[in-house]
């Protein structure tokens, strides 16, 4: 099989979808640590930004590696989104994996598995080394940097011995296209002195992907057929991976921090719905805590009092009181009405939605008599029934006909409630029904 070179590798381009969380951009906190009103799409849960904020700073310090955290809250109430904004504002070095609890037993492998190369997603290694590298600001275009999606403007680096190019950003000389390039742009000095140096390269990978990669070398000399390399990343075709490779691998590493060339970057794993898991998987959980190279692990329910799966014992959240004893708790609170309207607000903007104001206040009616995402949901619903009547803005009627059209939850179990006799349902058959059944089959 060829080799395949990373320098000939296509670049990915990231496709922006406009999801549930799509509008947060990091935990809202001034410098002090103190949450904003309304800041980086974060709105209310003014305590648990708080403590989420004091946890990301124990992160930065290097002080909570090894720690839980329960997020622990009633449905809609903020806890995806309180654990995707810690994720944003860690950046994007520090690895940041999120499952959930259902996801561990639909997976192609073993539950604790499944929990391992999670784990290790979590986990990053930042690799340096010397390189001698071309650097500077590009001023005329050349076919193979168009290839690299590199623009006039841009400050680049290339390596000498591979040809690899790296986009460092854009030249602080093409600020005036701030406008036009986006709050994503990143800008750079221009390189002084000599184009050809030799400069010292750190590149970021995590357990999981060092995993992948040998493992899949490992069985291709081997003879076992399967991905080559680091394509099994993007495939999925990771499978389980034996615990030798892994023990060579974090001995390598070892060596590597030994002589000053790599750095642990401990992540952060977030499981939602974790009260899915059951007793086997959090006996792991509680022993891959105590591993020094143990990311800060981050879940999240809904549930109250409730059994623990795998066993006849009911408690908190349905986590076991040992695992339970080493979590800090952060609890969240539903939205008052002010912030429910805010939190409308700026999901209309996200989706592009223009509404009036009577329109916005009666979503924020429905969204107290039921529930905020299912007001959410009427948003983008309500568009389309107003680009249906060739309105430009969402209004009253829009609302309305969105209503009655998409039913919530209470309005569907009164229904049910309702309809019942005329719905099939689970009956055990006795000695009579037989011939009934036979009767539905033959007509």
């Amino acid at each position: 099989m060829a080799e395949l070179k990373l320098s000939e590798s296509r670049d990915l381009t990231r496709i922006e979808r406009i999801g549930a969380h799509s509008h947060i951009r990091g935990l809202g906190l001034d410098n002090t640590l103190e949450p904003r009103d309304i800041s980086e799409g974060m709105v209310g849960q003014v305590s648990a930004r708080k403590a989420a904020g004091v946890i990301l700073q124990m992160i930065r310090d290097g002080k909570i590696a090894g720690r839980a955290i329960l997020i622990a809250g009633q449905p809609g109430t903020g806890k995806t989104a309180i654990a995707m904004g810690m994720a944003k504002s860690l950046g994007l070095e520090t690895p940041f994996a999120m499952i959930t609890g259902s996801e561990i037993f639909s997976l192609e492998m073993s539950k604790t598995e499944a929990l391992t190369q999670s784990f290790r997603k979590a986990i990053g290694v930042r690799i340096k080394e010397e390189t001698e590298v071309i650097e500077g600001e590009v001023v005329e275009m050349i076919e193979a940097l168009g290839k690299e999606k590199v623009q006039s403007g841009d400050v680049i680096a290339i390596d000498k011995v591979s040809g690899k190019i790296t986009k460092l950003g854009r030249s602080f000389s093409r600020s005036r296209d701030y406008d036009a390039m986006g709050p994503q742009t990143k800008f750079v000095q221009c390189p002084d002195g000599e184009l050809q140096k030799r400069k010292e390269v750190v590149h970021c990978v995590t357990l999981h992907e060092i995993d992948v990669i040998n493992s899949r070398v490992e069985r291709n000399k081997m003879g076992n057929a399967g991905t080559q390399g680091f394509l099994a990343l993007f495939t999925g075709d990771t499978g389980e991976i034996r615990a030798e490779v892994r023990d060579q691998i974090d001995t390598k590493v070892a060596e590597w921090r030994e002589e000053g060339k790599a750095e642990i970057v401990p992540g952060v794993l977030f499981i939602d719905e974790v009260h899915m898991l059951d007793v086997e998987c959090f006996s792991f959980l509680n022993r891959a805590l105590e591993n020094e190279m143990a990311p800060i692990l981050v879940v999240a329910t809904n549930r109250g009092i409730t059994r623990i799966r795998g066993t006849n014992y009911k408690a908190a959240h349905g986590i076991p009181m040992d695992l339970l004893d080493r979590l800090l708790i952060i609890s969240t609170k539903p939205y008052t009405r002010d912030e429910m309207r805010k939190i409308l607000d700026i999901r209309c903007q996200e989706e592009d939605v223009e509404m009036t104001e009577d329109a916005k206040q009666l979503l924020t009616r429905v969204g107290e008599g039921t529930s905020l995402r299912y007001a959410i949901h009427l948003i983008s619903a309500a568009a389309l029934a107003c680009q249906k009547r060739k309105g430009k803005i969402v209004e009253i009627q829009d609302i309305d006909r969105v209503y009655r059209l998409f039913l919530d939850v209470q309005r569907s179990t009164q229904y049910l409630m309702e309809y019942q006799s005329q719905y099939m349902n689970e009956v055990s058959l006795g000695d009579g029904d037989d011939d009934d059944v036979n009767a539905m089959v033959t007509e």
